[in-house]
């Protein structure tokens, strides 16, 4: 473990998420334009697709970074089988979910149970398929329907915020089981599929299209929210949440095949197809290529 991944376990992780809250949420044209130029310069980030391309006129740095994209900037595949990528970034891990458990990095694997903090839940998922999308500061943060379906119910789930970058996913053990985190569950027509965004060191803020800001405030125990028969459902690649900063996105699905080419470091957008949902019939998945081993 390198020691800037030690420093993890030592910081005040929420303390300091306030703090950048705070920060980037300051109209001072000076400050806030002095952080987006950084970013939009180290980050290289493209403004062409953004529905506002100038940088410096969004009203403060968090305006900036939860931008909308410019009509058709953005496609879903055509099939309506297609799993959709749920937000732009790069494939952490992608494929089988075995026994029960995903991988995290290399030689580093998590529960589904732990994850959803549910393990009754988790049995559906048992030999399912996930895929974990990282975003970066340079993407756009707004979270799309990897599927069409019918929210049933979220769990918000307390935890820390370390970052995700990837050093720390590959050094902190069960780090998405551990840090803070919005579960969402759906039912879709071939059956349920859950959409998970974890939160992470300053970049804590997780806000929905149906109940607005999630997170902060901060959970002291987990919360669970019955959605059930309020009607709310969502198409497929419609918008479902944003972040504020970037951080971690995680679908599982019960069945599905996904790209065999498709594997980790794998730069996606929204609404590209990463696999296809089996049916009835064929409940099988097609792993891809990575770490086979389930050492803790």
């Amino acid at each position: 473990m390198s020691p800037a991944t030690i420093i993890q376990y030592l910081l005040p992780h929420k303390t300091l998420s306030r703090i950048v809250r705070a920060a980037t949420r300051w109209t001072w044209r000076p400050w806030k334009d002095f952080l987006i130029g950084h970013v939009v310069r180290a980050y290289h980030v493209d403004m062409s697709e953004a529905a506002q391309p100038d940088p410096f006129a969004y009203p403060s740095f968090n305006a900036f970074f939860t931008r909308a994209l410019r009509a058709g900037a953005r496609q879903a595949d055509g099939d309506s089988d297609a799993i959709l990528c749920p937000a732009d970034g790069r494939i952490s891990q992608i494929g089988p979910i075995e026994d029960g458990r995903i991988l995290q990095a290399k030689g580093r694997w998590y529960s589904v149970a732990e994850l959803l903090a549910d393990s009754g839940a988790a049995e559906k998922y048992r030999d399912g398929s996930f895929a974990t999308i990282y975003l970066s500061p340079r993407d756009y943060h707004r979270v799309h329907m990897p599927l069409d379906g019918e929210l049933l119910e979220t769990v918000h789930v307390p935890g820390r915020l370390f970052s995700v970058a990837p050093d720390p996913v590959a050094g902190i053990p069960k780090l998405f089981a551990r840090n803070e985190r919005l579960v969402c569950h759906f039912e879709g027509k071939r059956g349920p599929f859950t959409v998970t965004m974890v939160g992470a060191m300053l970049v804590s803020g997780i806000t929905t299209v149906w109940s607005g800001k999630v997170v902060p405030a901060y959970a002291r125990g987990i919360v669970r929210r019955d959605w059930r028969g309020r009607g709310i459902h969502l198409a497929r690649f419609a918008e479902m949440a944003h972040f504020e900063m970037g951080s971690t996105v995680i679908v599982l699905v019960p069945s599905g095949r996904f790209d065999p080419g498709l594997g980790s470091g794998n730069a996606v957008t929204a609404g590209r197809r990463l696999g296809h949902l089996s049916p009835a019939a064929d409940q099988g998945t097609i792993p891809v290529s990575g770490d086979t081993s389930k050492t803790a």
